[in-house]
C-alpha cells in the first residue's frame, strides 16, 4: 500500500531534501507540502495523507499547534510524525500528549526516517532512540521514586518486549532481536499496554526504563 504523505518545514531546503529521500521509496507518495503550520490542517483536508511529517518550530503557528488543529478536525486523522533539530526539550512530551505519533530529530538516517513513516502509517508510534532517552531522563528527573517494580504482571516475553521497547527499537527490530514474529511483538505490546493501564508504548518504554533501575 502506497503512504500519502504531507511534508511541513518552513526551510525550503529541509523541503526540498525531505521529497528527494522520499522518492527513493516506491511506496511512499508525496502528496503536498505547506511551508508553516498554518496551512497545515487545510493541506490535510484537501490532500488527505496518511501520515505528516512536520517540523515543530516554525514562525506562525508551530508544529505541535497545528497537530492539534489537525486532531481536532475531521476523521479519519492522519498519523503525525514531529521531526525537529532538538531533542532534549520540554515540547517533546508537549507534542507526544497533543496525540504525535513519532518524533524524530532531522539528523535521522534515511532508513529509520522511511521505516518511521511505514510504522506510523500503520498506527505504530516511533520515537527515535536519542529523543526517547531524553524523554525517559526528562519523565524520570519529575517522577518520585517507587519500591514496586513498574513492569508486575507481565509476563517473561512481555517484559522482553518492553525492555526493547524502551531501547526505542520499532516492532520489525524486536522481532528480530527476540526472535518473534512482527504480529507477536505487537500482541505482546497490546498486552502488557493493557495490563498496565498505559496508553502508548512512550509509557511503556518509561515504565521499563524504571524497572531497570
Amino acid at each position: 500500500m502506497t503512504v500519502r504523505v504531507l511534508l511541513v518545514d518552513d526551510d525550503p531546503l529541509v523541503l526540498s531534501g525531505l521529497r528527494m529521500l522520499l522518492a527513493g521509496d516506491p511506496d511512499i507518495d508525496v502528496v503536498a507540502e505547506a511551508s508553516d503550520g498554518d496551512l497545515v490542517a487545510a493541506e490535510v483536508a484537501n490532500a488527505h495523507p496518511d501520515v505528516v511529517l512536520m517540523d515543530i518550530r516554525m514562525p506562525r503557528v508551530d508544529g505541535i499547534a497545528a497537530l492539534r488543529q489537525v486532531r481536532s478536525g475531521p476523521e479519519p486523522h492522519p498519523a503525525v510524525i514531529m521531526l525537529t533539530t532538538f531533542g532534549a526539550e520540554p515540547v517533546v512530551l508537549d507534542a507526544l500528549r497533543a496525540g504525535a505519533s513519532g518524533f524524530l530529530l532531522k539528523h535521522t538516517p534515511p532508513d529509520r526516517l522511511i521505516a518511521a513513516i511505514h510504522a506510523a502509517a500503520a498506527g505504530e508510534a516511533t520515537v527515535s532512540p536519542t529523543v526517547l532517552r531524553q524523554l525517559i531522563a526528562q519523565v524520570a528527573r519529575g517522577a518520585s521514586p517507587s519500591r514496586e517494580d513498574p513492569l508486575t504482571g507481565l509476563s517473561e516475553r512481555e517484559r522482553d518486549v518492553a525492555l526493547a521497547v524502551a531501547d526505542g527499537l520499532g516492532n520489525a527490530e524486536i522481532a528480530e532481536r527476540l526472535y518473534l514474529s512482527v504480529g507477536s511483538v505487537k500482541a505482546h505490546i497490546s498486552s502488557a499496554l493493557t495490563k498496565l493501564g498505559l496508553d502508548n508504548r512512550v509509557q511503556l518504554a518509561i515504565a521499563a526504563h524504571e524497572s531497570r533501575g
